[in-house]
């Protein structure tokens, strides 16, 4: 492989923060595990649902570069990301994100008409979030919405219909992506409220907003909970909950108004650890189900 094309990938998977699929992916393959007893996929059916989620996950925060490009150079936290810095022009951008929605889409029509049409709705929200947090406070929420459509999302493709059951599990995500998003907008305070910029902690302060945080995350216990109960699991998955319960805690003493040093650590390092945990959780309940 060229060199300078190997470089040139690489600069657009740091762009859109590939290693971070594995928040979403989890929980999306874990409604997938779910619903394999009833609605067994083929292995072509997971690498389909693999491929729509990394299309259109890589489309919308490749978009969201795109949209905060000019914003991003004025703050000095993400002046150094990909397209301010120069290493990615917006013409580059604009095809990634073509061709990532383009994925998408057809690995979307490959699973099914419903998941066909259902595709594009899906990526209109997905991009519209990009624009959220220049008129609403609450554009954490309609991120973790739209990511949170994932497990819904993935249900439908092997099922061909929409359990009561796997709403929660995408009402987790939901929590679980807006809690830590808030979290995270606690770094950009000063800038947003000087280029009108809207966000929980900007708007009402980052200890109110800390708090709302907390009780999203645990609205996200009690969601994976009332999966639990409602799917009828293995008591094993009790003991990956309590885990995710004490890591949710565990973030939530990282980070605090008054220290923000590790963000970082909360953001990148514990929220993939939680995300695989679940999935672990919900293969190791299938196998203890399968055992009795």
């Amino acid at each position: 492989m060229d060199l300078a094309f190997k470089n040139k990938i690489l600069t657009f998977g740091r762009m859109i923060k590939f290693s971070h699929t594995v928040f979403a992916l989890p929980f999306a393959m874990s409604a997938v595990v779910m619903a394999w007893e009833t609605y067994p996929p083929s292995f072509l059916d997971l690498i389909w649902i693999v491929l729509a989620m990394v299309g259109a996950r890589s489309a919308a925060m490749g978009f969201n570069r795109i949209a905060d490009a000019d914003i991003d150079l004025k703050n000095k936290r993400t002046a150094i990301r990909e397209i301010p810095s120069g290493r990615l022009t917006k013409k580059e951008s604009f095809l990634f994100v073509a061709l990532s929605s383009i994925v998408f889409v057809f690995s979307a029509a490959m699973l099914s008409r419903l998941c066909f049409f259902l595709s594009f709705p899906v990526l209109f929200l997905l991009m519209f979030y990009s624009y959220t947090k220049r008129f609403t406070k609450y554009c954490h929420l309609f991120l973790g919405f739209a990511i949170g459509l994932a497990p819904v999302g993935a249900w439908v493709a092997i099922a061909g219909n929409l359990s009561f059951s796997v709403v929660f599990l995408s009402l987790g995500l939901l929590t679980y992506i807006a809690g830590f998003d808030i979290l995270y907008a606690c770094q950009d305070i000063d800038f947003d409220q000087k280029e009108g910029l809207f966000s929980l902690p900007s708007t009402i302060g980052p200890v109110k907003a800390m708090r709302i945080s907390s009780l999203l995350h645990v609205a996200t216990f009690i969601f994976l909970f009332i999966m639990y109960v409602t799917f009828g699991m293995h008591k094993v998955f009790l003991l990956f909950l309590g885990v995710i319960g004490l890591l949710l805690i565990t973030e939530h003493k990282l980070v605090n108004p008054d220290n923000l040093k590790h963000i970082n650590v909360a953001f990148f390092h514990m929220n993939s650890i939680i995300s695989v945990l679940l999935f672990a959780g919900v293969l190791t309940q299938v196998f203890f189900k399968w055992q009795s």
